[in-house]
C-alpha cells in the first residue's frame, strides 16, 4: 500500500482555530475523499509544537492501492477542485508562509512470527 503524505505548515489565525478545523472536516476532507482510488484519508490536526521547531497544523494522508492508482488520482480533474477547497480554507484561516511538503511512504504489514 502507498501512503501520501501531505504536511501543511503555518499558523491558524488567532481565535480561528475551530472554525478551521470545522472547514477541514466539512469542506477539504470530503474533496479528497472523492480522489479516485483512494482507500482511506485522514487528517490530523496539531495541538501544539516545540520551541524553534517548524508548525505543521494540518497533516493530510491518503492511502492508495499502489502507484498506478496514485498516479490515476493525481491525472484526474478531481485533484484541481480539492487543491481549490484546500487553498481557500488555508487562505481564509492562514497566516504567514504556507510550506506544501509531500512525501510518499511504502507500507508493508509486518510478518506474522
Amino acid at each position: 500500500m502507498i501512503t501520501r503524505y501531505a504536511l501543511f505548515e503555518g499558523k491558524v489565525k488567532d481565535g480561528e482555530t475551530l472554525a478551521f478545523r470545522q472547514a477541514v472536516l466539512e469542506t477539504v476532507l470530503p474533496k479528497w475523499k472523492a480522489f479516485p482510488g483512494a482507500l482511506d484519508v485522514r487528517v490530523s490536526f496539531a495541538e501544539k509544537r516545540d520551541d524553534g521547531a517548524p508548525e505543521f497544523p494540518l497533516i493530510l494522508a491518503i492511502n492508495y492501492r499502489d502507484m498506478a492508482a496514485v498516479d490515476a488520482a493525481l491525472a484526474s480533474p478531481v485533484r484541481a477542485e480539492s487543491r481549490a477547497a484546500t487553498e481557500a480554507v488555508l487562505t481564509r484561516y492562514f497566516e504567514g508562509r504556507i510550506h506544501h511538503h509531500v512525501t510518499i511512504a511504502n507500507e508493508f504489514p509486518l510478518a506474522k512470527a
